[in-house]
């Protein structure tokens, strides 16, 4: 039985074979000797591995046919084998992430649609997304597996969603509509995990992240595993009470960070201070401008915000803590006393406090975060996505 190292390194050593057919086309078993630097036994184990899976496909040129002896095999990568997506279900938009079989992130993109969209335009909305990143060629059965985000907590894949029952019919219904297996999660802890594989958090293992946006909602890295916590509630800092007499969220409960630092109570904040921004755009142009309103508003809200995540790191104990979503855009109104509240509230010991930096994926970081989940769960796919994946494991 293999052991677990021995598994590690036969799967990094595929990953370096489709990484050098990937950068440089076709190649022998010769060219790939010369290029990697592996024993030849350690080589051919590596694509024999690939090509039963199906992610590399050998073939014989016509020009080597006609010459004597034995003719040399040129092996391709198989441009139809280990594709993965991952797709973000937001509130107002679809997003995409496309990632091939030598590990690549192929690209991303989205499109926003009105909130009352219904789930089934949602998922042919996605179809038509992942066609475009594949070029036209996508069809059903052609992935190995989807990741799925979506708004509300999510337990573990054997769970599955566990708050919105719509979230069964949709997991089912983008299994029927891909022909693939998919896993589902939070969209802003997949976020969190894209963070600390391609972002802002890149090789972090403590990371909390928090995420401002029409909703409120954050997540946890710790020890380099994503945290759920019991029933996939980990994470929900947008329902921490930071004002006891305050709104009412649609949580149920009253003064809710999420009813002081979303998006729209944001806005509707500044239009009661005096400050007529529509939107965040021009609530942006409003901090820019110096309008002394706009930034009293993001002063308290980043106050608020710096006081949970200070209450949150004595928890947890994060190195890193990141702030994406929307609201970034404010930059220093809202990032400096979000800032202050952790420099003066953590406490000191030896090591300071938490490090605060926006996200780095922006928009992407559900949809890539999707992708990693599909990389850190190979076991509860279809047959043939654990070995496309398994390369790729950290």
């Amino acid at each position: 039985m293999l052991t677990e190292t021995t598994t590690r390194a036969s799967s990094a050593h595929e990953a370096l074979v489709l990484s050098l057919l990937r950068e440089h086309g076709p190649l022998t078993r010769g060219d790939l000797l010369i290029l990697s630097g592996l024993s030849r036994t350690t080589l051919y184990d590596a694509v024999g591995a690939l090509m039963d899976n199906g992610s590399v496909l050998a073939s014989v040129p016509e020009a080597a046919r006609r010459k004597r002896g034995r003719p040399a095999e040129v092996l391709t990568v198989n441009p139809g084998a280990g594709r993965l997506l991952g797709i973000e279900f937001a509130r107002r938009a679809v997003r995409v992430a496309a990632m091939n079989a030598a590990h690549e992130i192929v690209g991303t993109t989205g499109e926003p649609h009105d909130p009352d969209t219904p789930w089934q335009t949602r998922i042919d909305l996605a179809w038509r997304l992942a066609d475009k990143l594949t070029h036209g060629t996508l069809r059903p059965g052609a992935l190995n597996g989807i990741g799925v985000g979506v708004v509300g907590p999510v337990g573990t894949p054997e769970q599955g969603p566990l708050w919105a029952p719509r979230h069964d019919i949709v997991a089912a219904r983008v299994r029927e509509r891909f022909g693939a297996p998919a896993l589902i999660d939070n969209d802003t802890r997949l976020a969190t995990l894209a963070e600390t594989v391609w972002g802002a958090a890149a090789g972090e293992q403590n990371v909390l992240c928090l995420r401002l946006s029409h909703g409120v909602g954050g997540g946890l890295v710790m020890a380099g595993t994503l945290h759920r916590g019991a029933h996939g509630r980990s994470g929900m800092f947008g329902h921490i009470t930071v004002d006891p007499g305050g709104a009412p969220c649609e949580c149920g409960a009253i003064g809710c960070l999420e009813t002081v630092a979303s998006i729209g109570a944001v806005l509707d904040a500044c239009r009661t201070a005096g400050t007529a921004a529509a939107d965040l755009p021009e609530l942006v142009s409003a901090l820019e401008s110096g309008d002394a309103a706009a930034h009293a508003v993001l002063a308290r809200v980043g106050t608020h915000v710096g006081r949970v995540l200070a209450d949150v790191s004595h928890a947890v104990g994060p190195d890193v803590i990141v702030i994406g979503g929307e609201l970034v855009d404010a930059g220093r109104a809202l990032m400096a006393p979000i800032e202050h509240m952790l420099d003066t509230h953590v406490a000191r010991c030896s090591y300071g406090a938490p490090r605060v930096i926006p996200a780095g994926l922006g928009d992407t970081g559900t949809a890539l975060g999707a992708l990693a989940l599909l990389r850190r769960h190979p076991d509860h796919e279809a047959p043939g996505l654990r070995e496309a994946t398994r390369a790729l494991t950290p």
